[in-house]
């Protein structure tokens, strides 16, 4: 098959008119699938099941250090779960405070407590004229809406394999005082599935912000998440790298169990200098005597250490990889040198990220729900829901059954297909 940019106008309506045939095909399917979040798919929360029957009404409750986590108490978790989920994001157990069950709910508290009491008595945010964030994108939707809830100027940020554009981070940071952040996902990113390159994290690390009060927000959400055993993408620790660089204070990091355990019930945790995680907990004493022991000594029971945990995620891989395999071969079979699109490959995490024609993005993905497929928002993946190129398409092949998935990839390609002709025709009135 020709590129479709070296194909006549007239080469075109007929290849129009098969992607339409094919297009009431799949409508006539009456489909009713769902792709739009990286959700685990039942199989995967099946895995941890075992973790209800670890605690039990005849179980100790007891922490070794004789804590009772049925009461009051431990502000910053019961200190098993602190060696467990130090070791997931790689720091020392008391750098690390745990918290409920969900890492975003830990990121929004962590700007609304920098809005209303500022950073380690800098000025509050929400006393400034302005305040700005760094994006790189495309990106994980959900960061950007929390810093657009919070009225926060959001600046993007264009990502590359090796991570952000760091030469633009590094002149932005160290020339205006009122940038105070940047989000970040590190590891397997969201949308992309890249990792930053250890270059990246030395220069993030080594940042000089004009503002003392910017922090790096290092979501690893995906920190053990790979998808192969012989092909793992590893990152510098980042506090480390901070604590040599002379810049201890620059990082909040943030992990959870939210796809190694249940989603809706897992822990998660945010590791941080010694400084940070003062400030921090001078607001978190006021706002909770303590999280959710009982859950928090449920996973050490049942996960027992790191190895554990990882051997856990293999299990994981083993139900994603063939769903991840099937997308990248379909695209690959049916886009495959036509040059209407691009996709990232990843190693792990759950998404792969897809660039069509510019401009075509919100038709694909508006044709895939005409025909019962439900795709993330076109533009989802930028700040304010905004892609300037109007290209870049989430793909999230964790939830479906593989069946499923393949004829939700199968329907998708034909959608670029057919959008992409019509693109080109219309260049061609």
């Amino acid at each position: 098959m020709k590129k479709y940019s070296e194909l006549t106008k007239e080469e075109l309506q007929t290849l129009k008119k098969e992607l339409e045939a094919k297009y009431k095909e799949f409508q006539s399917k009456d489909l009713k699938l769902n792709m739009a979040r990286g959700k685990p798919c039942v199989e995967q929360l099946n895995l941890s099941m075992g973790m209800m029957d670890v605690l039990n009404g005849d179980s100790d409750l007891t922490c070794d250090d004789g804590t009772d986590c049925r009461n009051y108490g431990v502000l910053d978790g019961i200190k098993e779960a602190q060696e467990l989920l130090a070791d997931m994001m790689e720091v020392p157990p008391d750098q690390i405070i745990i918290y409920g069950n969900s890492s975003l709910n830990v990121m929004y508290d962590t700007i609304a407590r920098s809005m209303t009491h500022g950073v380690m008595g800098s000025t509050p945010w929400a006393k400034l004229d302005k305040v700005k964030f760094l994006c790189p994108v495309p990106g994980y939707d959900r960061h950007f809406r929390i810093t657009e809830y919070f009225g926060i100027e959001m600046i993007n940020i264009p990502m590359t394999a090796d991570g952000p554009d760091m030469d633009m981070v590094e002149e932005l940071v160290a020339n205006d005082d009122s940038i105070k952040g940047i989000w970040c996902v590190p590891k397997y990113s969201n949308p992309q599935g890249y990792s930053y390159s250890d270059l990246t994290v030395r220069r993030f690390a080594r940042l000089k912000p004009a503002a003392k009060d910017f922090r790096i927000f290092w979501d690893n959400a995906y920190t053990i998440h790979h998808l192969y055993d012989d092909k793992q993408d590893n990152l510098v620790e980042i506090l480390a790298e901070c604590k040599r660089a002379g810049n201890p204070d620059l990082v909040y990091k943030f992990a959870s169990t939210s796809k190694i355990s249940f989603p809706g019930s897992g822990i998660a945790a945010l590791a941080s200098s010694h400084n940070n995680l003062d400030d921090i907990k001078a607001q978190l004493t006021v706002q909770t005597i303590g999280h959710d022991k009982v859950n928090q000594l449920r996973h050490v029971r049942f996960f027992k250490d790191i190895h554990g945990m990882v051997e856990h995620m293999r299990l994981h891989a083993d139900i994603l990889r063939p769903k991840f395999e099937a997308v990248i071969e379909i695209l690959k079979r049916e886009l495959g040198g036509l040059e209407i699109g691009t996709w990232t490959e990843p190693k792990g995490g759950y998404f792969i990220s897809f660039d069509s024609l510019e401009g075509c993005a919100k038709d694909i993905v508006a044709k895939c729900k005409k025909a019962g497929v439900e795709m993330t928002g076109a533009g989802a993946t930028y700040p304010y829901g905004k892609d300037p190129h109007d290209s870049n398409i989430r793909i999230a092949p964790s939830y479906p059954p593989l069946s499923d998935l393949i004829t939700a990839t199968e329907l998708f390609a034909l959608c670029v297909k057919l959008s992409s002709v019509n693109k080109l025709l219309s260049q061609m009135k």
